[in-house]
């Protein structure tokens, strides 16, 4: 007798979307648990740079994968689809729905789209070598190796970069090529909005994240964690680094954070545009039991 497959809810699309709390109120409607897939909201004390969801917005529905580690730890997708994979088949036991939220293209693919990621042990002394490349020189060098890896990572993301080049060093074909057999039955559901009106609630954002503390946040988390690279380079912290340097006034730092902010939007409307299987903003069907 064929066993049935867990059946989950994926929520996808660009920052300030909404997902957040269309999530939640599907949630709610659908008697469902909430897993992350962001690859930030993983870090302890990154709160306002990534509107994170307060407990209180969150409004009693139990959220998965949020908060688990300290940002001094490097956090791997491999890792992320393995926990949430366990989550999935809890919630599932448990009689809940499932539902995956979130915006890290990779995440998704690992835990949902049967792709699946091969061990390779840290080449130290290649790591060592490749971080005295430029970010330009990383790039081109991927790009010839895994040239879709190479569009999938974020900007200025340099210690992706090496995580990649290393894989593809030991790998015998590209990542994107790995697939494994699917062990869920997904429904996908894309939120988005026209560009302008997207944009316009991107930069609304900003205003509030700077309204909110984004600088007494930044600043606190320097002082506890130093400049480490997932402070230093995550958008929303990066700019107001700069701001904390002198290298940028106020004004202009927010102004860059909402540039950066509608760049990351378009990378990542480009990755999940690729899934055929999404619908974009429509109604989830009611899951049959």
């Amino acid at each position: 007798m064929t066993k049935l497959k867990p059946k989950v809810i994926a929520i996808v699309g660009p920052t300030a979307s909404g997902k957040t709390g269309f999530a939640i109120s599907l949630a709610k409607k659908l008697n469902g648990e909430i897993i992350s897939a962001d690859s930030r909201l993983v870090y302890k004390g990154f709160d306002i740079g990534t509107a994170k969801p307060s407990i209180e917005e969150r409004e009693g529905i139990p959220h998965y994968m949020i908060d688990i580690v300290e940002p001094e730890f490097d956090y791997s997708a491999g890792l992320y689809a393995q926990e949430a994979e366990r989550l999935i088949f809890d919630i599932s036991k448990r009689g809940k729905v499932p539902v995956v939220v979130g915006g890290t293209g990779l995440y998704f693919r690992l835990l949902l789209e049967n792709y699946d990621v091969p061990k390779v042990e840290p080449d130290y002394e290649l790591r060592e070598k490749l971080a005295k490349l430029s970010y330009s020189e990383l790039v081109l060098m991927l790009e010839a190796k895994d040239p879709v890896r190479a569009k999938e990572i974020e900007v200025n993301d340099k210690k992706k970069l090496i995580r990649a080049i290393e894989m593809a060093e030991h790998l015998e074909k590209p990542l994107s090529e790995y697939k494994k057999e699917p062990a869920f039955e997904v429904e996908w559901i894309g939120l988005n909005y026209p560009r302008a009106e997207l944009y316009e609630r991107i930069n609304k954002r900003v205003d509030m994240m700077i309204k909110d503390g984004l600088v007494e946040e930044t600043e606190y988390l320097l002082k506890k964690h130093g400049r480490i690279k997932n402070l230093v380079c995550t958008i929303g912290y990066q700019e107001i680094v700069q701001y904390l340097d002198n290298l940028l006034t106020l004004e202009e730092a927010k102004e860059k954070l909402k540039q950066n902010t509608r760049n990351y939007a378009k990378r990542q409307l480009t990755w999940f545009r690729k899934n055929p299987a999404i619908k974009w903003n429509v109604e989830p069907l009611r899951l049959k039991k």
